[in-house]
């Protein structure tokens, strides 16, 4: 039985954050609450006549136009609630690009595609680069969703305990690396098809035209950035702080030894082959591409008349849009390929199934996506998004402060908030109709506010009690000390979580300064025009 922790003041806090947090209602109701009082203040700003001028439209006369609060109950407002209702739902940006997204992950995922790739590589982890070859894996694992964690970090406590070292810190270095790496790899994925969708979503919404588009690239060369700061922080903070701190494991008996250390991850012949040819897969998906790209008649160009003297990421527009597509088929065929050498995929009908099976697991994510979908379209209706974005931002001019300092306050204030919601998605739909187009007006594009929130997102998911797979991972750390509890977790992991804040921070900030591209045809900065 697992011992309580004890009633330190730290304890005491994380206590009370785990109590406040169980007491907020699932993220479904609370944008449906969230909705009820948007209405309730839409109706007091229309009252009191609240306005803003518009940053780049004119009126009639060709005078800067002026926004007026709107009230969501007005006939027009409640016209358009129940005749659009389907419209704003199925016109929701991030669902087609996750839908579309998780049909060929679903496949790569439920014929074993992640899990053996993942055991392959952490099978040959060499000894002496242990930790940050645990935590490049954990991080890249991300592409795998939830095999991520139900694989890499019970797996990376095994290999921990067969190189004679504490297993608890493997499952630190995994756990650092799926949940607080959680927006680094080496290559965009579902979550950036989810984060960007939410951002065009708001875009839209807030009325700022900016010739913006999404891109599901954007931030590309940032999260490439992220992977490679945070391997080094998670190898530091692994052998220098939080090991000296636990000490090695003591093992309750031999037997105990006897059966962690000797547990079989080797692949079978089946699975190797599978992981072949799933290689070949995805070359040739990347040769299709390049084809498209570079081949005759590159389609993926937009190099037709008037686009001679175009910026080079505009003429390759087309390409950043088509990677959503080709992640599809990549995962899609990748995961054939694996499942038909591995014996995990027979008929086309087990193809099938799979993809079906992807489906019904993104029931909750339709459910939320609805309400989400029309709060964020409901703010935009009322005008307080742009009326907002529009004060908020002359309030930060008037306040002098610099804007990376700016940008580090909201990853600041992302992190905070990830404490007491859970999911990236549903913080996002919450911040972004005010976020994206606030800093916009202070020249940050879209893409700079995605990766800095991504940044407060990440950072404290491994430290609070809400994230849904912390229970789980206190489940396999308890496997090798039964008396683990919740705050010797978390007292584990807050190392992890500050260095990675910290150092996520510095490099949004920094990158702003300097004005380096967050990814292909993604600037940091924006002009509105």
């Amino acid at each position: 039985m697992t011992q309580p922790a004890p009633a330190t003041a730290s304890n005491r806090f994380l206590g009370w954050i785990e109590r406040t947090g169980n007491r907020l209602p699932d993220p479904v109701f609370i944008f449906f609450y969230l909705t009820l009082g948007l209405i309730a203040v839409s109706v007091l700003c229309d009252v009191f006549d609240l306005s803003a001028v518009h940053p780049t439209q004119l009126d009639a006369a060709g005078n800067p136009r002026v926004e007026h609060a709107v009230s969501l109950l007005s006939a027009g407002n409640i016209q358009r609630l129940w005749v659009e209702m389907p419209q704003t739902f199925t016109h929701f940006h991030p669902l087609g690009y996750v839908l579309v997204v998780m049909l060929g992950a679903g496949v790569a995922e439920r014929s074993g595609l992640f899990s053996s790739a993942i055991r392959a590589a952490l099978g040959n982890a060499p000894t002496h680069l242990l930790t940050p070859f645990v935590a490049l894996i954990a991080m890249l694992s991300n592409h795998a969703a939830d095999a991520g964690y139900v694989v890499v970090i019970p797996l990376a406590a095994i290999i921990f305990a067969a190189a004679g070292r504490n297993p608890l810190l493997g499952i630190a270095v995994g756990f650092a690396g799926v949940s607080g790496g959680f927006s680094a790899n080496f290559a965009p994925g579902q979550l950036d098809a989810l984060l960007f969708g939410i951002t065009e979503a708001a875009y839209v919404a807030g009325g700022i035209e900016a010739g913006w588009s999404m891109n599901i690239a954007g931030n590309w060369w940032f999260i490439i950035a992220l992977l490679l700061v945070y391997l080094p922080v998670i190898w530091f903070v692994t052998d220098k702080i939080i090991e000296p701190r636990i000490g090695p494991w003591r093992a309750a008996n031999q037997a105990d030894v006897d059966t962690y250390q000797n547990t079989d991850t080797a692949l079978t012949a089946a699975q190797r082959q599978g992981l072949r040819h799933a290689g070949w897969a995805i070359l040739a998906v990347a040769f299709a591409w390049a084809l498209m790209v570079f081949g005759p008649g590159t389609p993926l160009l937009d190099d037709g008349p008037g686009m001679q003297d175009a910026a080079w990421y505009s003429v390759a527009s087309p390409f950043f849009k088509s990677l959503v597509g080709a992640f599809l088929v990549l995962f899609l065929l990748a995961g054939w390929s694996y499942g038909r050498a591995a014996g995990t995929i027979r008929s086309s009908q087990d193809l099938v199934d799979m993809m079906s099976d992807a489906m019904k697991d993104m029931g909750y994510y339709l459910v939320l996506a609805f309400f989400a979908a029309h709060f964020v379209a409901m703010f935009g209706w009322s005008n307080l998004g742009l009326i907002t974005a529009v004060h908020g931002a002359d309030a930060i001019r008037a306040s002098s402060l610099p804007l990376p300092v700016v940008l580090g306050l909201i990853v600041l204030f992302s992190a905070a908030l990830n404490l007491f919601v859970g999911s990236a998605s549903a913080k996002w739909a919450l911040l972004a109709p005010v976020l994206v187009p606030m800093l916009m007006l202070l020249g940050v594009s879209p893409d700079g506010a995605t990766a800095a929130y991504r940044v407060g997102d990440s950072a404290t998911n491994i430290i609070t009690p809400l994230m849904v797979y912390f229970p789980l991972v206190l489940v396999f750390a308890q496997r090798w000390q039964k008396d683990f509890g919740l705050g010797s977790l978390t007292a584990m992991m807050i190392p992890y979580s500050l260095w990675m804040l910290g150092v996520g921070t510095a490099l949004i900030m920094l990158w702003l300064f300097l004005g380096l591209p967050l990814g292909p045809g993604a600037p940091a900065e924006i002009a509105i025009p």
